[in-house]
């Protein structure tokens, strides 16, 4: 899967825990510790090792720039984590990823992708760019590092 322009060049690579080390390395840089939503290097490799999950890992000129992780099962999926470097946001990696996952989730006849996120996150307009609908919210469910609490809010899109 290739995107991009004359300048750069987007390249997504389904592949499995031989990624690991370049995406801890894009959640420590993506993820702000004050939120406490980057997972540790545990929980990925449990979760990468489970069935119906998998992983983008996109590289921007050659370069690590950002993931996405997904599990899909009984005709859903759930989109688990996605992540741009700091250094490639604003090139496109974000938006490749998702349409990455849209287009693996087609392949698998997944018929609705699921994912949540804190409501204040600046990810949440690119989730509605790609058609995700707003469908739940739980109040203060995220415990930031410092102790304050943050709004989750679940989005859906219907592939069927």
């Amino acid at each position: 899967m290739t995107a991009g322009s004359c300048t750069s060049r987007i390249v997504l690579h389904r592949t499995d825990a031989a990624a690991i080390g370049p995406v801890m390395e894009i959640m420590q840089a993506a993820f702000d510790p004050v939120y406490g939503e980057a997972w540790n290097l545990a929980q990925c490799s449990a979760i990468l090792g489970s069935a119906g999950v998998w992983l983008l890992y996109a590289t921007l000129d050659d370069k690590p720039a950002g993931f996405a992780l997904t599990r899909a099962i009984a005709g859903e999926a759930e989109l688990l984590l996605i992540a741009v470097h700091p250094s490639a946001q604003g090139s496109g990696i974000g938006k490749a990823l998702l349409a990455g996952v849209v287009e693996e989730c087609q392949r698998q006849h997944v018929d609705t992708i699921f994912l949540e996120v804190r409501a204040c996150n600046t990810a949440v307009h690119l989730y509605d760019h790609a058609g995700f609908r707003k469908v739940g919210e739980r109040r203060n469910y995220y415990q930031g590092t410092d102790g304050k609490f943050f709004d989750a809010h679940t989005y859906s899109l219907k592939l069927t």
